[in-house]
């Protein structure tokens, strides 16, 4: 018993009797129209006549949960009465599959709500004036207790054992009726199997365009930065013996700047969940753009085009350009400052993509290491899986790094 009225000392149990009273209340205009068809039926008998009433009213209890908004109001109020992690129904969806069981859990739960409530009221409320009246006899009555047919009639100092049982009673049932409304949300407030089913979906695609997000912020704020700081450098030491050198170097850091800022701000509005503008598109079409900024750089690029690149379109040339620019801003990270080969052959079944650089300390302009988030391979050997092709990196030989990709014509849908 004990350990019954410990919890009431929480305001989660106020709450949560507050609530179960309150939806009780709430029945009560309903009431009226449930005593009618019990009042047109006068012949039959008062037991009948309850029965009958008690029935309509749950009817109709039932029938008012069948609104979409009085669950969602539902679950809102038992989230923060009944303190029960609750998530919001699925909006502008229909539970499919099992339709004639989920459409009928809110209307279990109000005529549940509602008789709990009414029962622990009565219950709790008639225990309560007992427990309180009984030592000082202000109803002027008396206790007897009755078993098998034998009346004993309580008096003295057992009424006062008796009035602190019913307040005890009084406060178990309050912390039942919190107890049972605890236990019944989840169970039909809370989502059915297809509704988990939806959420679990809606929440892949949100992971999935995520992770595309953090690969084209990886892939073009990562190049960027990488490209804009090393030209920085070719810059700063070509300013006062080749200023042409220098100006190409700070004209290449503002078209590389440009195009990283047209990706961020489509980010962005993506996670702001703004109505953003068109994204922008970045194919092997724009290869040779990327070629020069490398270039100016100071790194030595040497491409290999083989094929009618022209052919390549969609996600297939997308996919195509950022791992070529992964790969070259990784050369162009790690490298050694010897030659970058970046080879493409587009074929009938598929697109092959080749960067080898050579491999150790950084030689020319620039700082000789760049911090790094360690998810570039990885990354792109994820988006490669994706597209269904295959992915290797890794030593070609003592001085040179190979990343080779190979993407199916399939990938171009």
């Amino acid at each position: 018993m004990i350990r019954g009225i410990r919890p009431l000392l929480r305001g989660s149990t106020y709450a949560g009797v507050l609530f179960a009273y309150c939806g009780a209340l709430a029945s009560l205009p309903l009431l009226p129209f449930a005593l009618l068809p019990a009042l047109s039926w006068r012949t039959a008998s008062e037991s009948v006549q309850i029965v009958l009433v008690l029935l309509v009213w749950a009817v109709l209890v039932g029938v008012v949960g069948l609104a979409r908004p009085v669950r969602r109001a539902l679950v809102v109020s038992a989230r923060r009465l009944l303190r029960v992690p609750l998530p919001n129904p699925v909006a502008g969806r229909r539970p499919s599959g099992s339709l004639g069981l989920d459409r009928w859990r809110t209307p279990l739960w109000l005529v549940l709500h509602v008789a709990v409530g009414w029962t622990g009221a009565l219950a709790s409320g008639v225990l309560f004036i007992m427990g309180l009246s009984l030592p000082g006899n202000w109803l002027g009555g008396e206790v007897r207790a009755s078993l098998f047919g034998t009346s004993v009639r309580v008096s003295g100092g057992w009424s006062w054992v008796v009035a602190a049982v019913c307040l005890l009673l009084a406060v178990a049932i309050c912390v039942l009726v919190t107890k049972t409304l605890r236990w019944a949300a989840p169970r039909l407030l809370g989502p059915s199997a297809a509704e988990r089913l939806a959420l679990a979906a809606e929440r892949e695609q949100l992971l999935a365009e995520r992770n595309r997000i953090a690969h084209e912020l990886h892939d073009s704020i990562g190049h960027t930065l990488t490209a804009a700081t090393i030209q920085a450098a070719v810059a700063g030491e070509a300013l006062s013996a080749d200023p042409a050198t220098a100006r190409a170097a700070m004209r290449s850091i503002e078209e590389s700047t440009r195009a990283a800022l047209e990706d961020l701000d489509y980010v962005l509005g993506v996670l702001r969940e703004e109505q953003s503008g068109t994204a922008p598109t970045r194919t092997l079409a724009d290869l040779p753009e990327l070629l020069d900024r490398l270039r100016h750089a100071g790194a030595v690029v040497e491409p290999e085009l083989s094929g009618d690149l022209a052919q390549v379109q969609g996600t297939l040339s997308r996919a195509a350009y950022r791992i070529l620019q992964e790969g070259l801003t990784n050369a162009l990270r790690h490298g050694a400052g010897g030659p970058i080969v970046a080879r493409v052959a587009a074929g009938p079944d598929g697109l092959d993509l080749t960067v080898v650089n050579r491999t150790g300390a950084r030689t020319g302009p620039g700082p000789g290491a760049f911090p790094t988030s360690g998810h570039g391979l990885s990354g792109l050997a994820e988006r490669v899986r994706l597209l269904h092709g295959e992915f290797q990196a890794g030593p070609d030989g003592t001085q040179h790094w190979r990343l080779a990709v190979r993407l199916p014509a399939r990938a171009s849908a």
